[in-house]
């Protein structure tokens, strides 16, 4: 039997996994649609102060439902804020949150 003929897109019959390229895939997050695929890069960032840097904390590829739960689990303090980015996007920006 063929791979292709299989129900499932991601096992073959041999036990093989098939790997999908560039799948589209949609979101809505706070009002902002946003399309991205299985390759987008999202990063979950801290920084410190109103001119501090950020510094990467989480990085997940093209699960973007696990990088907003991570993004919204961080409790930011004073002094302290928080974003998710997505690199490959037109607008990179996709949550930003401070505590100043």
């Amino acid at each position: 039997m063929d791979c292709a003929a299989m129900h499932s897109p991601f096992l073959c019959a041999h036990g093989e996994h098939l790997v999908q390229e560039n799948v589209m895939l949609t979101a809505n997050i706070n009002g902002k649609h946003i399309a991205y695929t299985n390759e987008t890069v999202f990063m979950v960032q801290v920084g410190r102060y109103s001119k501090g840097k950020y510094a990467n904390r989480y990085k997940f590829v093209g699960d973007l439902q696990k990088a907003v739960f991570y993004y919204s689990c961080i409790n930011i303090g004073n002094g302290y804020k928080k974003r998710l980015v997505a690199s490959g996007l037109n607008k990179p920006v996709l949550l930003r949150q401070s505590s100043y």
